[in-house]
């Protein structure tokens, strides 16, 4: 069933056979070829969660113009590009939902997230303005925000990841909060409010505190 603004969505009793079709998020006519794919199939458009995602661990003195293409491609511009494509369907229907994954690593400044923390920084600007346009005309909005999830993208990390999830107690959370009807998914809570309460403090003691604790 879709969900209207500030309703929880609920769960299908009799969920429809998966479908896995491969797209490049950068070619429009592969989005739309996609999504008129899946309208063919299934005739609505109940919950996009747009999860792609592209992550390289950087210091600031390795950043390339390269880099800086390749994540924001995909984490920024492919994101909104989807977007674009579902939202005339969604507002046709008058009904459905977007689920943006962000990362906690949009709240601030974190070493190595040179160009990741910034493309989900932008998305986090995007869900909320997206969830400001669209509520009024009955679209739910949802931005993830996880902390660490074990996944091949952050094995990359050469650091200590507190409150490591596993991609199935991530799963588990993010239906919760569909459940629920939250705007922001965030977890896991004993990790993400530590990272918000960081935000309100001045920039001087928070860069302090970033340093100790990851030790770069």
């Amino acid at each position: 069933p879709a969900n209207a603004a500030g309703e929880p969505v609920r769960r299908a009793d009799s969920p429809a056979p998966a479908r896995a079709l491969a797209l490049d998020l950068s070619r429009t006519d592969e989005l739309e070829r996609a999504r008129d794919q899946l309208l063919a199939a299934w005739g609505g458009i109940d919950l996009v969660v747009f999860n792609a995602g592209s992550y390289r661990p950087l210091r600031a003195w390795e950043l390339s113009a390269q880099a800086v293409r390749e994540t924001l491609e995909t984490n920024l511009v492919g994101t909104m590009s989807a977007t674009a494509a579902v939202l005339p369907t969604l507002l046709a229907q008058g009904e459905g939902a977007i689920a943006l994954v962000g990362s906690v690593a949009g709240y601030g400044g974190l070493p190595k997230a040179t160009v990741y923390g910034p493309s989900k920084a932008a998305l986090i600007n995007f869900a909320e303005v997206l969830h400001l346009d669209l509520s009024p005309r009955g679209i739910g909005v949802f931005l993830i925000d996880p902390g660490f999830v074990a996944t091949p993208l952050t094995a990359q990390n050469d650091f200590a990841m507190p409150a490591l999830q596993t991609p199935a107690q991530a799963a588990d959370a993010i239906v919760d909060g569909f459940a629920r009807g939250d705007f922001e998914i965030h977890f896991p809570k004993r990790f993400t409010r530590v990272l918000k309460l960081l935000q309100l403090l001045p920039r001087r003691l928070y860069f302090a505190l970033i340093r100790r604790a990851t030790g770069l």
